[in-house]
């Protein structure tokens, strides 16, 4: 019988086992990627565009792009798209990001075959309404001028412009001005451009007929291989800025530097030494800012990876008379990664977290699909994820200690504050 006053034993398990995906090429070169799982009668089919920031001349464009697809086609309306969505329970998500728009569809896999015309459309005859622009500005401006208000989100923005620059593309953001330039036939250029290669992710429980409906309908697409955009990097120098902005009563501060790509020989170590720092909530800035000096709700550090470059960061809200001294403990924690080597027992616990919570990320066929999409996205070898998991599993309290030498100087983060 089962001694429900025992805890469980521990088990602990490095395992990173990914679905086996299928690729099927279609004639005109484009991909599709099958990852086949669960029991639940549901799939998610995703269209993925080399279209985000990273290929915009003007700032915004690629934003209206993406926003206005679902808004209209050659044969139907913004509200029949919706209705007709509607009607079959499928949600259907446009996702405009620094590097890549996706289009995806989620619905009962008995539903889809039917959607697939429409994504075709949605991708080849966009209306691209003047009206249904006009209102997406309108409602993106307001937006805009609520969030300019915020000192998290000025803090945030401020500290991508110090890390990349104001005309970089990571570093850009769209002002009430540049949106009020953006004009029809500006965005129906850019997807002109940029739309016509993509990649396709279907999961779950995938079908024949649903395989046949997609590759029937888009293996006659014309299809023109994207051009990767070349952007030098702006040069750009190391920042201590704070912006007092009035009728606040707290602070954003973020810390912040250029990191290292995936591929890198030292990610999995600096992704180790990003979770004792900040990543959840047992670590030492928590611990630290939060717990024994009350000094804010929460704080962070978070490693961000896109295609072309990465940074790290490092964030808190706090009130203005407590922006100094946390600055200050941020400083003293980052240094005392440098001087300290960890614990074993603060090590093991930040290693299972870290293997325990990537784990927890894959439960699902979709979230396989996920971490498909990002090894097909960014070039990765099959097995990097398992290789990540051994690596930081194997790692030292000497190695930790030389990559924050080599990583977490103090005097390496620009320093941001608005508030």
């Amino acid at each position: 019988m089962l001694d429900r006053k025992a805890p469980p034993r521990f088990q602990k398990s490095n395992s990173f086992s990914l679905v086996k995906p299928e690729k099927i090429t279609l004639p005109n070169g484009l991909v599709t990627t099958v990852v086949p799982g669960g029991e639940q009668e549901v799939v998610k089919v995703e269209f993925i565009f080399k279209a985000g920031k990273w290929q915009e001349q003007q700032a915004g464009v690629s934003y209206f792009t993406a926003n206005l697809l679902q808004k209209g086609t050659a044969t139907k309306s913004s509200f029949q798209i919706s209705s007709e969505l509607d009607q079959y329970g499928v949600h259907l998500e446009v996702s405009p990001g620094y590097d890549f728009i996706s289009i995806t569809l989620y619905g009962l896999t008995k539903n889809m075959d039917r959607f697939i015309a429409l994504i075709y459309e949605l991708i080849t005859e966009p209306s691209f309404s003047a009206l249904e622009l006009q209102q997406a500005k309108d409602i993106y401006i307001q937006g805009l001028k609520i969030n300019l208000e915020k000192t998290s989100y000025l803090a945030s923005r401020q500290l991508r412009q110090s890390l990349f620059g104001s005309h970089h593309p990571y570093g850009r953001d769209a002002e009430v001005e540049d949106i009020q330039k953006i004009q029809r036939a500006q965005v129906a250029a850019f997807h002109l451009e940029h739309f016509k290669d993509f990649e396709i992710i279907c999961s779950g429980k995938v079908t024949d007929p649903l395989i046949r409906k997609l590759t029937t309908t888009f293996d006659e697409l014309a299809v023109s291989k994207a051009t990767n955009r070349i952007i030098e990097r702006e040069d750009v120098k190391q920042v201590t800025s704070f912006v007092e902005k009035e009728n606040t009563v707290q602070s954003s501060i973020r810390l912040g530097k250029k990191s290292i790509p995936r591929l890198h020989a030292d990610y999995p170590v600096l992704l180790l030494l990003n979770h004792i720092l900040g990543g959840y909530f047992g670590s030492r800035l928590m611990k630290n800012v939060r717990e024994e000096k009350g000094l804010t709700y929460g704080i962070y550090s978070s490693v961000t990876t896109l295609k072309h470059d990465s940074f790290l960061s490092i964030g808190a809200d706090v009130n203005k008379e407590n922006r100094e001294l946390t600055i200050q403990e941020i400083k003293s924690e980052l240094k005392k990664l440098q001087t300290h080597l960890i614990g074993k027992e603060e090590l093991e616990t930040s290693k299972n977290h870290f293997i325990g919570s990537l784990q927890s990320e894959i439960t699902t066929p979709f979230a396989h699909a996920d971490k498909i999409k990002n090894i097909i996205l960014y070039a990765l070898p099959a097995d990097f994820y398992q290789v990540l998991l051994n690596t930081i599993d194997s790692l030292t309290e000497n190695e930790l200690r030389e990559a924050a030498l080599k990583y977490f100087s103090e005097d390496s983060f620009s320093v941001v504050a608005v508030g």
